[in-house]
């Protein structure tokens, strides 16, 4: 197959930042997905309705000239979030979904939640007004091996969410074991997950054989290649609750490649192409547009897209980097080497 055209897709996660390297990344995304759940982990947090709207303003401000790009925005859950909240995001046309980071598992998390069982009254409302909970599922204490941390966090917290709030509907995010999809295989229907383009192509070989390489640490880290191979599995077994997200997540090659490296990979710049290229290694190409154009929506209980997009096998050159601002650039995923897909176009 040379040509594939599929309905245009969504990212139901992406990280976007905000000023200089928000106007920077954010026209990668919106020359290829017509809509994006947007993660609210700014400093500070997006915590409220009202911080979430403005949020959403800049993004639509930042957009090419003739976009239509459609951010769908998310809250911060924190300690403090209260019932009256939830109530204003079911009655929001704009805010989807609260999205949970466990204090210190991740970019931006300090201000997460430390005691989960604390907010499990938020969780009730949650279900109640039918508001999904974006889950970034790892059991971040000292104790727990990075490499163990999702399965740690199935086990401590997630099991009994779902348990505890069958009717809540819950996306594992970027689920990177196969662990995690058994979890989700064997949930309710109100469970699915999102799985990312480096978690499908890449093992930890590719972070740490023969050199570490800062560009391809993000958080969960990438595992062993039998869990890479689950996830493969997963995404193109046509089963509805696995669906696209790629936590495309922009830092600084500056802040990359420091003593002390961000968590981060930057793929927005080829996302389609880097999961084309996945399906392709599993002979599944016939599969990807489940995956990526109906899966999330038909979750989200969003319309599906009615414009098309068109790859080709075509061989390009990924840039070495994206310029930011003055000296700042952006080291993108695959920097430097040749892509064997290439989006065509975007039409209705």
């Amino acid at each position: 197959m040379d040509t594939l055209t599929i309905t245009q897709p969504d990212d139901w996660h992406l990280h976007v930042r905000t000023g200089s390297m928000l106007r920077a990344v954010i026209g990668h995304t919106a020359r290829q997905f017509a809509r994006a759940i947007i993660m609210p982990n700014l400093k500070p947090p997006v915590v409220s309705v009202a911080q979430a709207l403005a949020y959403r303003d800049e993004i639509l401000a930042a957009l090419p000239p003739g976009s239509d790009f459609q951010p769908l925005m998310t809250l911060y859950l924190t300690g403090n979030t209260s019932a009256d909240e939830i109530r204003r995001v079911a009655d929001s046309d704009h805010v989807h979904a609260i999205k949970l980071y466990p204090a210190g598992a991740t970019t931006n998390s300090d201000a997460g939640v430390g005691d989960i069982r604390a907010v499990y009254p938020v969780f009730e409302a949650m279900a109640r007004h039918d508001v999904p909970l974006l889950v970034h599922g790892e059991a971040p204490e000292p104790g727990h091996d990075i490499f163990d941390r999702e399965k740690a966090f199935i086990d401590a917290h997630l099991s009994d969410i779902h348990r505890q709030f069958p009717e809540l509907r819950i996306v594992f995010e970027h689920v990177t074991t196969q662990d995690a999809v058994a979890f989700v295989e064997s949930a309710g229907d109100n469970v699915a997950a999102t799985i990312t383009p480096q978690h499908l192509l890449y093992n930890r070989n590719a972070l740490l054989a023969g050199g570490v390489r800062p560009h391809f640490y993000c958080l969960p880290i990438l595992k062993r290649e039998h869990h890479r191979q689950a996830l493969l599995k997963a995404a193109t077994s046509g089963n509805r609750k696995f669906f696209l997200g790629t936590d495309s997540a922009p830092h600084s090659t500056l802040l990359k490649e420091s003593a002390c490296g961000c968590a981060g990979c930057f793929s927005a710049h080829a996302a389609l192409e880097l999961y084309a290229e996945a399906f392709e290694q599993m002979q599944a190409l016939d599969k990807l547009e489940a995956f990526a154009s109906f899966n999330g929506p038909d979750f989200y209980r969003l319309p599906r897209n009615i414009g098309r997009v068109t790859l080709v096998k075509q061989p390009w050159q990924v840039p070495a980097s994206y310029p930011v601002k003055d000296s700042v650039t952006l080291t993108p995923l695959r920097a430097g080497e040749t892509m064997a897909w290439q989006l065509l176009s975007t039409f209705g």
